[in-house]
């Protein structure tokens, strides 16, 4: 059971960050305004958690750059008291906050709000708008400067289509998990499978957690996690702990499934023949949904679960003949007839 200790003058737990699947959480809005749609958000968030996936707020999917401070600390607090106040608890689920912006100094201040408003953990994407201009050793000293002012764990957050073309190589990484007790992890949206592996095999040494240890008691395992999840068996049989993916919203029971049956597989091979099957639908799946962006998994979370909403401008809603063809195309057949199967009652 989770501990309850003092944290900014209220009543907090402490949550550890385990191997898993984690699902970047869509912020949801009032088509008419733009503003946040919070009951549809809190529902979501439930919906997820209760499959078993955790949770990452105002990431990537959660249009973190269209929101506001004061939003993205709201977005936290609703989801805390939600998992809080369910039933069964929840309150043992911790949040993963995205907390990057333009600047080192942006960073920190997001960080400390995301902490003041309940979050657990930060992952943190460096801004890709001066790109050209940070050499290496501009982006160590980012993370280095973010992680070591943080008041929780910090989590690199690799995404080059995101972050104008910037790619942190294996040995940036390893090095930062090897000096700075504060970083937790990383995900890899780069979709390098071989730096998965790389990564992943320096952090399982043994020696590794003994010469390394983290900072904080909840997080003494440095997560490597992927960015999608049509890799997951090959990346767990690397040594990796899970992934951070936006089909989880769509799937958890599936995604949730999938994590569960490869992990048996690396002690029970008589598991591994499902794990690759079911692996074959999620990442044909994986690939179709995350073609069609954010407003994709909208679209297809309003049709399937009747809420989604569309993306707050300029992002575009998907179009209702495109809808239509990812609604009914065979990789998401596929998937949504696997959740249904897996759904829990």
């Amino acid at each position: 059971m989770p501990t309850s200790i003092a944290f900014n003058g209220h009543s907090a737990q402490t949550r550890p960050l385990l191997p898993g699947v984690f699902a970047p959480i869509p912020a949801f809005f009032l088509p008419e305004t733009e503003e946040l749609d919070l009951p549809t958000f809190e529902s979501h968030v439930l919906r997820v958690a209760n499959a078993g996936i955790g949770l990452v707020i105002s990431g990537s999917m959660g249009e973190a750059h269209h929101l506001t401070h004061e939003e993205r600390a709201t977005l936290i607090r609703i989801a805390r008291h939600a998992l809080d106040h369910a039933q069964p608890s929840l309150v043992h689920v911790p949040i993963i906050a995205g907390t990057g912006a333009g600047s080192t100094k942006e960073t920190i201040q997001l960080t400390k709000e995301a902490a003041q408003a309940g979050a657990d953990f930060a992952i943190v994407i460096a801004s890709g708008y001066f790109a050209g201009a940070l050499d290496r050793q501009a982006l160590k000293e980012f993370w280095v400067d973010v992680s070591q002012a943080s008041p929780i764990p910090v989590m690199i957050y690799n995404y080059p289509g995101a972050a104008g073309g910037l790619d942190l190589d294996s040995d940036i990484i390893e090095e930062l998990a090897r000096e700075q007790d504060n970083i937790c992890g990383v995900k890899l949206t780069c979709g390098n499978v071989g730096k998965l592996a790389r990564i992943a095999a320096a952090v399982s040494e043994p020696s590794f957690t003994k010469s390394h240890p983290r900072r904080s008691k909840n997080a003494q395992t440095f997560l490597v996690l992927g960015g999608f999840c049509d890799f997951l068996v090959p990346s767990l049989f690397a040594n990796a702990h899970g992934a951070i993916t936006g089909l989880a919203n769509l799937a958890p029971n599936t995604i949730r499934r999938l994590f569960d049956l490869t992990s048996s597989a690396l002690s029970d091979p008589s598991k591994l023949a499902a794990a690759q099957e079911l692996q074959g639908i999620v990442a044909h799946a994986d690939r179709t949904v995350a073609l069609s962006g954010i407003a994709g998994t909208k679209y297809l979370l309003q049709q399937t679960s009747g809420y989604g909403g569309v993306p707050r401008k300029p992002l575009r809603a998907t179009e209702a003949r495109a809808g239509e063809v990812l609604l009914t195309h065979a990789n998401v057949v596929a998937l949504l007839e696997e959740e249904e199967k897996w759904k829990k009652v």
